[in-house]
């Protein structure tokens, strides 16, 4: 075999190698990203469960434990009335009494999620369920900052409605 042949020959075999391993590398970076979107969309899901939860139950520590109150934090309730109300982010974490503890529970669907390193928010539905069977809807975004590695509301806007 000629020697230039083999050199072009050679050359081609290691381009063609060059491209799999690109092409490999690319697939496990989009695989890892993959995974932790994953990752994050499930603890942040498992947190307003959880945020929801605490809330009804009264269970104050927990309930405060899914929140991280910054200088810039925000709570917007408007009502089904056309009410809005700006809620004074401490009051979330340490209520005046009355305001927690009441009981029934919540359903969240139709999640979406923008997630970007330690930032999100997610928008969803929810139908809470009071102890006496009336049902409130609501259409709710939360902001989220992950604080040492933990997903933790920042924020939020509530949207009360009737259905038609």
């Amino acid at each position: 075999m000629d020697i230039n042949k083999y050199k072009k020959l050679t050359l081609n075999k290691i381009f063609e190698m060059k491209k799999i391993f690109v092409a490999f590398f690319i697939i496990t970076i989009s695989f890892n990203a993959g995974a932790q979107q994953l990752k994050d969309t499930t603890a942040i899901k498992n947190l307003l469960v959880k945020e929801s939860a605490t809330w009804r139950s009264g269970d104050l520590k927990a309930h405060a434990a899914c929140w991280h109150i910054q200088p810039y934090s925000r709570i917007l309730v408007s009502t089904a009335d056309g009410s809005c109300y700006d809620v004074v982010p401490e009051n979330v974490v340490n209520p005046p009494g009355g305001k927690m503890g009441n009981g029934g529970f919540a359903v969240q669907s139709n999640y979406k999620f923008s997630i970007n390193k330690n930032y999100a928010w997610v928008s969803h539905d929810e139908i809470s369920f009071a102890d006496d069977g009336i049902k409130t809807y609501s259409y709710e975004i939360r902001l989220l900052e992950k604080i040492k590695g933990q997903w933790k509301l920042v924020g939020q806007s509530i949207h009360l409605y009737r259905p038609k």
